[in-house]
C-alpha cells in the first residue's frame, strides 16, 4: 500500500510544482508588460552574445520617430510656397503717389420768392487739391450773385500750399484774390491766407482762415459742416459760416467786428456717390457796422433763401 501511495503523492507534488511555476511565469510576464506600459523598465543585465530585445525595440522606435519627423519636414518643404523677395514690389503704404481731387460742395440756384424786388441768384463753393498725403496744392473758389446784399457779384479765388501737420488736419498758406462788383463798379484786393482745415470730433468738417490784405487789414472766416445720414443715400447737410474783420473796409461792405452769419440745411440724394442733387434753405444775417453799410447801399441785412442745386466730386 505504501508503494503506490508514495508514488501518487510524488506525482501530485510534481504536478503542483509544475502548476505553480507556470502561474509564477504568467504573473511575472504580466508585471513586466505593465511596467513597460506605464513606466521605464529596469535594465536587464545581459552578457556578450546575448541579445537585448528591449533595447532593440527602443532603438527601432527612435529610428521610426526620426524617420517620420524627417518625412514630415520634407513634406512641409514641398508644400510651402517658395516666395522670393521682389525688389519692384510697392511699399505696404503708398503715401507718395500724387492725386487730384475736386469737390463742388455748393452749386445752387436761389429763386426769388414773394413780392420782393430781389432777382433770382446763384452761388458756388468749390475746393480741391493736387498732391499726396503730406504735401498738397489747394485751390478754392467761392462766389455768388446776391442782390439782397450790397455786391451784385462777389467772387474770390485762393491758391494755397497745404501741409499735413496732424491726424485729420492740414495747415494751409497762400494767396487770395477777392473781387466785388456793384452798379458797374469793380473793386479788387489781394490777401495773404493762413488757415487750417480738417475734421474735428463728432465728424464736423472745419475750415478756419485768416486774411491779411496789402494794406494790413485783417479779416477771418470760420465754417463748419456736418453730414447726417438719414439713409445710405439720403443725407442732410448742416452748414454754418461766419465772417469777421478787425478793421472797417467800406468799399467791400465790411465793418469791424462780426460781419455776418449763415446757417444752411441741404437735403441731398446721392444718385451716385459723386453726384447728389439737393434742396434746402439758407438763412443769412449781417450784424453791426456791416448791417449798417448794407442798408446804406439799399440791401437787406437779413434774408431767407430757398435753394436747389447739385453736389459733385471727382
Amino acid at each position: 500500500m505504501t508503494g503506490p501511495c508514495l508514488s501518487g503523492r510524488v506525482s501530485a507534488s510534481v504536478l503542483a510544482v509544475f502548476l505553480l511555476s507556470l502561474l509564477g511565469q504568467g504573473i511575472g510576464a504580466h508585471c513586466v508588460g505593465a511596467q513597460s506600459t506605464f513606466g521605464p523598465s529596469p535594465p536587464i543585465p545581459w552578457s556578450e552574445g546575448t541579445e537585448n530585445t528591449s533595447s532593440k525595440s527602443s532603438r527601432r522606435f527612435i529610428a521610426t520617430s526620426e524617420s517620420l519627423s524627417r518625412n514630415a519636414s520634407i513634406g512641409q518643404e514641398r508644400t510651402r510656397p517658395k516666395v522670393s523677395a521682389q525688389e519692384d514690389w510697392p511699399a505696404p503704404v503708398n503715401d507718395q503717389e500724387n492725386r487730384l481731387f475736386t469737390l463742388f460742395d455748393v452749386l445752387e440756384y436761389r429763386p426769388s420768392i414773394g413780392g420782393t424786388q430781389n432777382n433770382s441768384d446763384y452761388r458756388w463753393d468749390t475746393e480741391g487739391w493736387y498732391g499726396g498725403d503730406y504735401n498738397r496744392l489747394w485751390f478754392k473758389s467761392e462766389g455768388q450773385r446776391n442782390t439782397a446784399f450790397k455786391a451784385d457779384y462777389d467772387v474770390d479765388f485762393q491758391l494755397l500750399y497745404g501741409r499735413f501737420i496732424q491726424k485729420y488736419y492740414d495747415l494751409q498758406m497762400g494767396g487770395r484774390v477777392e473781387t466785388q462788383s456793384f452798379r458797374g463798379a469793380n473793386v479788387t484786393r489781394g490777401q495773404t491766407v493762413i488757415g487750417i482745415e480738417g475734421l474735428v470730433p463728432y465728424n464736423y468738417e472745419v475750415e478756419a482762415a485768416l486774411f491779411v490784405d496789402q494794406n494790413g487789414k485783417v479779416s477771418g472766416r470760420l465754417s463748419l459742416t456736418k453730414d447726417l445720414l438719414l439713409t445710405e443715400r439720403l443725407i442732410l447737410q448742416t452748414r454754418f459760416e461766419t465772417n469777421g474783420a478787425v478793421q472797417r473796409v467800406e468799399k467791400f461792405t465790411t465793418g469791424s467786428g462780426l460781419n455776418n452769419l449763415e446757417l444752411g440745411f441741404r437735403l441731398r440724394y446721392e444718385i451716385r456717390r459723386e453726384v447728389a442733387p439737393y434742396v434746402g434753405v439758407s438763412l443769412d444775417r449781417s450784424f453791426g457796422e456791416t448791417a449798417t453799410l448794407v442798408r446804406q447801399e439799399g440791401g437787406e441785412p437779413s434774408q431767407i433763401r430757398f435753394v436747389a442745386g447739385v453736389r459733385m466730386w471727382f
